[in-house]
């Protein structure tokens, strides 16, 4: 049963984000047919069938200008579904959501990133894709790769980089892009322990300026420690809305 505490929240913030009864389903090839006999025997027939994955069920939700909300839940709830439909990435099925204010996502080592581009190359294409004017972008190169930490590297083609090399340059171009709204999936899981730090002061930086952060993340203490509320999804229904302690304590049973 879907236990939703976050009905007594208070403070009189703005919505900036709402979704209402959004559900996101995929076509899939029937199991059967992942056999090979079931592959001859559909080509024979002329035909393939399919079955409806629902990776999203019925999920509504609001969140509030200046807060940062959790997103948990185990592989295949359905956190990355829903944080690129909120960032525009992919369409729901059904339902509806509105955004108030820009959306910079961070989901998924290497989107929006091309492997044969150069770094430099890749933040223009990057910067474009979160709505930085091209102008912008040349203004904010030298901070970006300080803040990264790889001046050294702004010629190179990205395909030399390393994973934690490449979300230094997503999340330094995503903070110059200065979103109303930033969206992160697992930001910390490639980071190194340097960079991981500056990540939380930028994050700060930005609460304190009345920023919304969604966050998703397995790592429940981060989780605890930075966000008072949190939503937790259960193979793809929202299962639990409200203050982080008792969302993780609950998920810790199920």
């Amino acid at each position: 049963m879907e236990k939703n505490l976050s009905k007594n929240y208070k403070k009189n913030y703005n919505i900036v984000i709402e979704t209402r009864h959004i559900i996101k389903e995929y076509r899939i090839p029937h199991e059967k047919t992942n056999t090979l006999f079931g592959q001859i025997l559909g080509r024979f027939k002329g035909k393939t069938t399919y079955e409806n994955f629902r990776a999203l069920n019925d999920v509504s939700f609001s969140l509030h200008k200046g807060e940062m909300v959790g997103l948990i839940g185990k592989n295949g709830s359905g956190k990355t579904t829903l944080l690129k439909i909120l960032g525009g990435i992919i369409q729901p099925s059904s339902g509806s959501f509105t955004i108030e204010g820009t959306v910079a996502p961070l989901i998924g080592l290497g989107v929006g990133f091309h492997g044969e581009l150069s770094a430099e190359e890749n933040l223009y294409l990057y910067g474009a894709i979160l709505g930085m004017p091209r102008k912008k972008i040349k203004e904010k190169l030298d901070e970006i790769f300080a803040f990264a930490g790889v001046e050294r590297f702004r010629n190179m083609k990205l395909k030399h980089f390393s994973s934690g090399m490449v979300a230094r340059l997503a999340f330094s171009t995503m903070v110059q892009a200065d979103p109303d709204i930033l969206l992160l999936d697992e930001i910390f899981s490639v980071g190194d322990k340097d960079f991981i730090p500056q990540c939380l002061t930028k994050i700060a930086e930005y609460r304190q300026r009345g920023k919304t952060i969604l966050f998703a993340s397995h790592d429940l203490s981060a989780i605890e420690q930075q966000c008072e509320r949190t939503i937790l999804l259960d193979k793809g229904e929202l299962k639990m809305f409200g203050p982080t302690k008792d969302v993780v304590q609950y998920y810790k049973t199920i």
